[in-house]
Order: C-alpha cells, then structure tokens, then sequence
C-alpha cells in the first residue's frame, strides 16, 4: 500500500529533487574536466611536435641532450600543474555533487529521533484525518 501522507511525500519530492541536482552538477564537472584534459592533451601534442623539430635542427649531441633536457623540465612542470588542477576539479565535483543529497540526509536525520512505533502513529493520525468525512 503507498503512503500518501504529506510528510512522506514531500520527502520523495526532496529525494527526487536532490538526486537530479546532484547528477546535474556531476555532468557539468564531469564535462569541465574532460575540457581540461583534451586541452592539456592538444597542448602536449603541439609541444611533442615543437620538441621533434628543435631536435631535427639541432647542431649537435649536446645540443640535442639540451633540448631534450629544457623540454623534460617544462613537461614535469605542466604535468605538476595539470594533476593539480584537475585534483581541484575532481575536488569540487565531490563536493558540488553531494552537496544537495547532505541536505536531505540532514532533513532525515532530524527525525531519527523519534522512535518507529511514534513515526507510524504520526502516519496513522494523518491518514485518520485524510479519512474523516468533512462536517458541514
């Protein structure tokens, strides 16, 4: 049998809401990140072909061993910075994502207190006064 009480199904609302807030926000962090690594990942290529060109001009070893050396420290560098942020993104779609479902989780906490035997008579009393004919 559903339960049509009021309190029971504007706490469905809540859940419905907050599921599709939080999926919502999920999908657009989602989709930023993989922004970020298509662009480092374009970025890296075009430095890859720069790198193979300045080694194809170079005058000598040592020439080479310093372009090659230059374009190590710059890689590590961009690498460091990318993890970095796409840490920071991975960070708020976390949070961002959880952030409406912690509000209903808060809500259903706050009746927790109450004991079932009290949470059925609640339903029960509501369901008793859906049911009594109106008096006119």
């Amino acid at each position: 049998m559903a339960n049509n009480s009021p309190e029971f199904q504007e706490f469905s609302k809540a859940q419905l809401e907050a599921a599709t807030t939080s999926s919502s926000a999920f999908v657009k962090n989602l989709k930023t990140i993989a922004e970020e690594a298509t662009t480092y990942s374009a970025q890296s290529i075009a430095k890859v072909s720069t790198l193979i060109e300045e080694l194809r001009s170079a005058k000598s070893f040592e020439g080479a061993m310093h372009i090659q050396s230059e374009y190590t420290k710059t890689f590590f560098a961009d690498f460091i910075a990318y993890l970095t942020k796409v840490g920071e993104l991975y960070s708020n779609l976390s949070k961002e994502a959880l952030k409406p479902i912690e509000a209903v989780v808060a809500k259903a906490q706050i009746g927790k207190d109450k004991l079932p035997v009290q949470v059925v008579a609640e339903v029960q009393t509501s369901k008793d006064k859906q049911l009594e004919p109106a008096v006119h």
